[in-house]
């Protein structure tokens, strides 16, 4: 039986993935072994900070809540307090999105939270 010879699946699989480590600096982008090494880690970091990124978002409607909720004399968690109480369903997404694209709207909202 004669032997294989394997050099060029192997090369077409070793491009493969220094293609995909494409950008990255240095031997990261030209050894195979690095670039393999680069992208698998790449791939984790990826997979994690998507599901980072919805704590973050979440964390920059409240700060952008804080900032318009005391120009009208609140503090964030007594403007959600509020809300809890009279029974408001809009979530901090659009009550982020009310009070930078719409104050008129979102004043009116500060208003029937105050009432209670």
């Amino acid at each position: 039986m004669s032997r294989a010879k394997r050099s060029v699946a192997k090369r077409a699989r070793h491009r493969k993935w220094i293609k995909r480590a494409k950008g990255y600096r240095g031997s990261r982008s030209r050894v195979f072994k690095r670039a393999k090494e680069a992208v698998l880690k790449a791939g984790q970091h990826a997979y994690h900070d998507r599901r980072k990124k919805k704590s973050i978002r979440r964390g920059q409607w409240q700060t952008h809540l804080g900032a318009a909720t005391r120009q009208y004399g609140l503090s964030y968690s007594l403007f959600i307090h509020s809300l809890r109480q009279t029974n408001v369903e809009l979530n901090r997404k659009v009550l982020a999105q009310l009070a930078s694209e719409q104050p008129a709207i979102f004043k009116k909202v500060i208003e029937s939270a105050k009432k209670e």
